[in-house]
Parts: C-alpha cells; sequence; structure tokens
C-alpha cells in the first residue's frame, strides 16, 4: 500500500512536470510584465519588457507586446516636440492592445492614415479617469507639448472615485507570492480557461448563505438609486476635472454613447467638453468588431476605431 501511494504520487508529480513542460512549449498561456509605481507615484508598466499575450483556452488570440522606456505597450518611444504633431492615447486595456502585436496597434493605424503624425499609446489595464488625469499632470511638460490628447472614459466603471490613489489590490498582484505564482505557468494556464471558476462559485454561494437577508427594493426606488449614483459620478467627474486642470482645447473624450447615460452627455455638451462617440462606427457594421473569448476589439474594431480618430484629427488639423 505504501509502495503504491508513492508511485502515484511520482506519477502524479511527473504528470503534472509535463503538462507544464507542454504549457510553455506551445506557449498556451500568457505572459505578464511587471507592474511599477514610478517616482511621479504613476502605475504602470516596468520599462523595456517584452512577451506575449495569449486570449482564450485554444490560443484563439496570440499576440507579443513590447513595454518602452516610458512603461506602456507601443512599438514606439514618445518624444514629443513642439517640432511635430502628436496624438497621446490614453486609457485602459482598449488602449493598450495587448490582444494585437504591439506594432499593429491602434496608434500605429492612426498614424498609417495621416501624414507625418506619431501616436503614443498611454493605455494600462484598469485605469480610470484619475489614474488618466494624475498620469496627465504629473507628466505635464512632456504632455504640454502633444497636440491632442485623447482620453477613453467609460461612465460606469472609470467614475466611482473623485480623487487619485494608488489601487492596492494592481500592486498586491506584485508580491513574492504572486509573482512566484506566474511563474508555474500549467497554474496560470488553468486560472485563464476558467478552471478555478466553479471552485470559488461554490465557496462564494458558501459564504453568502451567511447572510441570507434578501433586500428586494421597488422599481421606484431603483430608479433613485441610479440617479443617485449617476449624479455622485457626474460630481466625481467634475472634481476630477478641476483638480486636474482639465484642458478643454486639447483633451478630448473618447466614449460610447450607448454606454452613457444621456444626464452626463448632456452635461458635457452643456460645458463644452469636446468628445468623439464611437458607438455608430461600431453598431453600423456587419462583421463583429470584438474578439470571440473577449470584449477588447478585434482587428476590425481596432480599423474603425483608428479610422474614427483619425478622420476627426484631419477635420481639426
Amino acid at each position: 500500500m505504501k509502495k503504491l501511494v508513492i508511485k502515484s504520487f511520482l506519477y502524479f508529480v511527473l504528470i503534472l512536470c509535463v503538462l507544464e513542460v507542454l504549457v510553455r512549449v506551445f506557449h498556451l498561456t500568457k505572459d505578464y510584465p511587471v507592474r511599477i509605481v514610478d517616482e511621479y507615484n504613476v502605475e504602470k508598466w516596468k520599462p523595456n519588457q517584452e512577451g506575449y499575450s495569449v486570449t482564450g483556452n485554444r490560443r484563439q488570440n496570440f499576440s507579443k507586446f513590447y513595454i518602452n522606456s516610458s512603461g506602456y505597450n507601443s512599438y514606439r518611444e514618445f518624444t514629443p516636440s513642439k517640432d511635430k504633431v502628436e496624438i497621446a492615447l490614453v486609457g485602459d486595456s482598449f488602449i493598450e492592445g495587448f490582444h494585437q502585436n504591439y506594432y499593429n496597434s491602434i496608434g500605429k493605424k492612426i498614424e498609417d492614415r495621416l501624414i507625418d503624425v506619431e501616436v503614443y499609446e498611454y493605455g494600462y489595464s484598469g485605469y480610470d479617469l484619475a489614474d488618466q488625469l494624475h498620469l496627465i499632470n504629473q507628466y505635464e511638460s512632456t504632455f504640454n507639448l502633444i497636440d491632442y490628447v485623447i482620453i477613453g472614459i467609460k461612465f460606469e466603471n472609470d467614475l466611482n472615485r473623485g480623487e487619485y490613489n494608488i489601487v492596492q489590490e494592481r500592486i498586491r498582484l506584485e508580491s513574492p507570492i504572486y509573482r512566484a505564482m506566474r511563474q508555474i505557468k500549467l497554474l496560470v494556464y488553468l486560472q485563464n480557461i476558467g478552471a478555478f471558476d466553479a471552485p470559488r462559485e461554490l465557496m462564494r454561494k458558501l459564504l453568502s448563505r451567511r447572510n441570507d437577508n434578501v433586500v428586494i427594493i421597488s422599481e421606484q426606488e431603483e430608479i433613485r438609486l441610479q440617479k443617485e449614483l449617476e449624479t455622485n459620478y457626474i460630481k466625481n467627474f467634475e472634481n476630477l476635472v478641476k483638480i486636474y486642470n482639465f484642458d478643454k482645447e486639447r483633451f478630448i473624450l473618447f466614449l460610447d454613447s450607448k454606454k452613457n447615460p444621456l444626464i452626463f452627455l448632456e452635461y458635457l455638451h452643456h460645458n463644452n467638453f469636446k468628445f468623439i462617440d464611437f458607438s455608430k462606427a461600431l453598431s453600423d457594421t456587419k462583421i463583429p468588431t470584438t474578439l470571440i473569448y473577449d470584449k477588447h476589439w478585434n482587428n476590425h474594431g481596432r480599423n474603425i476605431i483608428a479610422e474614427l480618430i483619425a478622420n476627426y484629427i484631419k477635420l481639426t488639423m
């Protein structure tokens, strides 16, 4: 019996080792770049890293990323000057572009549609408006040289705070234990394909049973709470643009009007905030604009976005 247990354990370890090798050889899972908080209290990627991003359990999307010396995924360095025309794209993972080869990014697509224009992509997964305006403020001397600053914004998740602070949940991912776990590629692969989702859901249900007090609210109360939330988000927006002295001449918001309440869109119009609405451009096409296993834009969607931004710049140059 003892020998059986020992042999079973050894076979189990051997199988895990073989699976680990297979995951690494066939690159079935993504690489994780190291994140940092720099001397300006800006969270971004550690400069000069490269690797591969993988989406889907069958490598549905496989792309290379390259973190430049500024700490962002881009095929070029950011060197603005008064003698050139530059565009900065500031946003979250949609601008970060890990889902497409860094040399075929939205920024590169925009440059291909314009003449003598450089595009700098300041994209970082998880950035909200506070992160983005803090970045622009801390690197003010750099951004003052950039002619157009396009800032991505999603009302539902980018305005839930009215001031900037480091998001500790993301920084915690750089703790020694998380870094060590990411070195086990098989573990990362199983997590990415959802192998641990069922146990997590079971644990969540078990824990939720401790609090069986279900609060049922009326439709009127739901509407009131939604309006209250929207009001608070607009207050957060007002506070952020005031703190960071939002430049209405050079700064352009980039949003999907279908995912923003009418009250916010009216507020932007009334207060003369410039914005580019990409809702119609994406909905008009009959070809899918997002990845199969992911809601990020695919190559077609990125072409539409690039065309939209390039046309806007042409009209204002």
